[in-house]
């Protein structure tokens, strides 16, 4: 347990501390709460790359606290009926095969892919989404939509990093 974990599980803390807010009508103040949570993202990641504290638990936890705190905001959002059923779908879809893919992969002793530009990219689009959706931005259902792709996109680029990855463990 190094300081980088430590701050990877302290998201999975911070998904109640959003629900309860959220749940709770403080709806401005839960999105806060999802700021922290991407901060912690971005300092974990800082410190385990410069540090060199890069653990095998840390790749597997680091992106499911991730997708787990953006499946709680998907739900949140969907039963207040902030987004459309159908963009709660795919989202959910998108996030839920990452976590069992990884998962599965993981748990059978194949190479996971750490995380890329695009994935950095679609999760900082994303917070953009949600921002746009708290405050009611005029388009942002539209914008959501078209992160929504750029997020399948990202999903198709990991499947062949991760297909190359293992192709290439295989060979050794």
């Amino acid at each position: 347990m190094n300081i980088p974990n430590m701050l990877t599980i302290s998201r999975f803390v911070l998904i109640p501390v959003y629900l309860v807010l959220f749940f709770n009508g403080y709806i401005r103040t839960s999105f806060i709460i999802l700021l922290v949570a991407g901060l912690t993202d971005i300092l974990d990641g800082y410190i385990a790359r410069t540090r060199k504290l890069i653990t095998p638990m840390g790749v597997m936890l680091d992106p499911l606290a991730d997708k787990c705190m953006m499946i709680a905001v998907i739900l949140s959002l969907l039963i207040s009926e902030m987004i459309p059923w159908q963009a709660a779908l795919a989202m959910f879809i998108r996030d839920a095969g990452m976590i069992i893919g990884s998962a599965f992969f993981h748990f059978r002793g194949k190479l996971t892919v750490p995380a890329n530009v695009m994935g950095k990219l679609t999760t900082v689009l994303y917070y953009f989404a949600i921002l746009f959706i708290v405050f009611e931005f005029t388009y942002a259902i539209t914008y959501l939509w078209y992160v929504i792709g750029v997020s399948f996109l990202t999903s198709f680029i990991y499947i062949f990093q991760f297909l190359l990855l293992n192709r290439g463990a295989r060979a050794k």
